[in-house]
């Protein structure tokens, strides 16, 4: 007979409602001065920052719990050279010929482009996989479910455990992308979602003036 799961008592903080409301506005607080950013010093981060946030990003919930994730860190430079090139060659085909002129029109406002300097000057980048399947304990292939948004549950903890540690963040999606499979050395069960960029901010940083939707047009309440 096949053992069931084991339970354990959740250990769970019940608050008052006023320290939640407060909780919450101050958390709100926090995640509204998130911005993306283009221009990063190349100042090094402690590794115990970095290993912090990926242990909060992977407390993430998951399609039966496969926690189908991989994170992938880059602070050496020769790599970090290689990612870029691979990127911008990308880009350029992308901005020269993939891109359609709405989506084109769309980005001019951001002023960005085919050049990605940021992957060199930033001090980490990590490329978050996905993975479409593992391999259990008797190297059988073990499908994963919902992967995709499981991986973007555990990307928007770690973009916010950054955030929290005092560190800028933005997220590169040059496409395809298998081009960091063969960097990183990453199988093809894993698929390559997105850079993210870590580092701090340089201190003339320029960031588009966007304005974010009201509650209003995001949510309804029924």
């Amino acid at each position: 007979m096949k053992e069931k799961n084991s339970k354990i008592n959740i250990d769970f903080n019940y608050l008052q409602p006023d320290e939640m409301i407060e909780r919450a506005k101050k958390f709100y607080q926090l995640v509204n001065s998130r911005r993306s950013v283009r221009d990063f010093e190349s100042r090094g981060i402690p590794k115990e920052v970095i290993q912090h946030c990926l242990r909060a990003a992977g407390t993430a919930p998951s399609g039966a719990n496969r926690q189908p994730w991989h994170f992938a860190v880059i602070s050496n430079p020769l790599i970090k050279k290689q990612i870029r090139e691979g990127a911008e060659l990308e880009e350029q085909e992308f901005y020269a010929s993939r891109a359609p002129q709405d989506w084109l029109d769309a980005l001019a406002p951001l002023g960005t482009d085919a050049k990605k300097p940021f992957l060199e000057h930033a001090p980490y980048l990590i490329v978050i996989f996905a993975e479409k399947y593992s391999m259990d304990a008797k190297n059988k292939k073990q499908k994963n479910y919902y992967v995709t948004e499981s991986v973007g549950i555990a990307t928007g903890l770690l973009i916010t455990a950054l955030h929290g540690a005092g560190l800028a963040t933005l997220t590169h999606t040059p496409a395809p992308m298998k081009f960091l499979n063969q960097i990183l050395g990453r199988p093809q069960a894993e698929k390559p979602l997105m850079i993210l960029v870590v580092g701090y901010p340089e201190k003339d940083a320029k960031v588009p003036a966007i304005k974010r939707k009201d509650l209003s047009e995001v949510a309804s309440f029924h």
